[in-house]
């Protein structure tokens, strides 16, 4: 059985956040092929690795001496708290950090078999192979020193949360804010179109394809715009004193929404971008389209231009 102080449990925690922060920036860096700041924070700490491993000393201890049941509850322990994790930070934030909806025997996307089972044989790992030598190297720590340690590590980890967590919440609040400017934007197309239809001209309405990039949505709105502007020059349409105001309403409506658009996807913040760049798998169900144009605008940005 462990007997450890909380100072000492605190400490295995931040050191298995920063082993997991090598181990998975080391791990996508080599897959996207240039250096990743992985994870949720942008210090060199993955709380979900600390919390696991930890989980894993604590879920092992009844069963040291067998291997099996050691396995069994490793894979029960990480998943639910993987699940939970996942669901947690969905419901807060309007995005996952991890998907798993392409693996198969996955659940919501939040946890699959194939992780389970990795989960059980990294518990394994933990509790007989790289515990053992970070125990002895913790304990033959001074006390006066190990607290000073976990003293200075627990502020710094702090505050980085701290601005971490709000970076996710202005990236939730930009992608509700991009939905809703796009929705408007989409209000604005249709009711152009209805106008163009009521001068007979329902050829011209259904060669213009509706689409879901904002790029193409406002191409499409300018295209109608445009349209009208020439229709009205020319004195090809005749519509009532009504109708031409709520063209000059649309246009500006428009013009509101896409300047909005501009203004929400030019991150200037150093947080929410690398957030963005530290998280390239990350996905959102509901905005997904809003995440891959502010995902894209990072990866497009020059450096100089940050």
């Amino acid at each position: 059985m462990y007997s450890y102080t909380i100072t000492q449990w605190l400490f295995f925690f931040y050191f298995y956040c920063f082993f997991g922060w090598c181990f998975e920036s080391t791990y996508v860096s080599l897959r996207k092929r240039h250096p990743v700041n992985r994870g949720f924070m942008r210090g060199p700490f993955l709380p979900l690795y600390g919390s696991g491993a930890v989980m894993m000393l604590v879920v092992s201890m009844p069963f040291q001496d067998n291997l099996f049941l050691t396995y069994a509850a490793g894979c029960v322990g990480a998943t639910a708290l993987e699940y939970v994790t996942g669901v947690t930070m969905e419901a807060l934030f309007k995005v996952r950090y991890w998907d798993y909806s392409n693996q198969k025997f996955n659940f919501q996307g939040q946890v699959c078999l194939s992780s389970t089972l990795a989960w059980g044989g990294l518990t394994i790992l933990m509790t007989r192979v790289v515990h053992k030598p970070v125990e002895q190297l913790v304990l033959g720590i001074p006390a006066d020193i190990l607290t000073a340690a976990v003293s200075l590590l627990t502020v710094c980890i702090v505050v980085d949360f701290t601005l971490s967590f709000k970076a996710a919440i202005d990236l939730r609040d930009i992608l509700v804010k991009m939905e809703a400017a796009r929705e408007e934007l989409e209000r604005v197309q249709k009711r152009l179109d209805v106008i163009i239809a009521l001068s007979n001209e329902e050829r011209e309405v259904r060669k213009r394809e509706r689409s879901g990039k904002m790029d193409e949505l406002a191409a499409g709105i300018e295209e109608r715009l445009l349209h009208l502007k020439e229709k009205l020059t020319n004195g090809m349409s005749v519509y009532p004193d009504s109708i031409r105001e709520e063209i000059s309403e649309l246009r500006f409506k428009y013009r509101l929404n896409a300047e909005k658009r501009t203004q929400l996807t030019s991150l200037k913040d150093f947080y929410k971008r690398q957030m963005l760049k530290g998280n390239p798998t990350m996905v959102s169900r509901k905005f997904g389209d809003m995440l891959r144009e502010l995902q894209e605008n990072v990866d497009e940005t020059p450096e100089n231009d940050r």
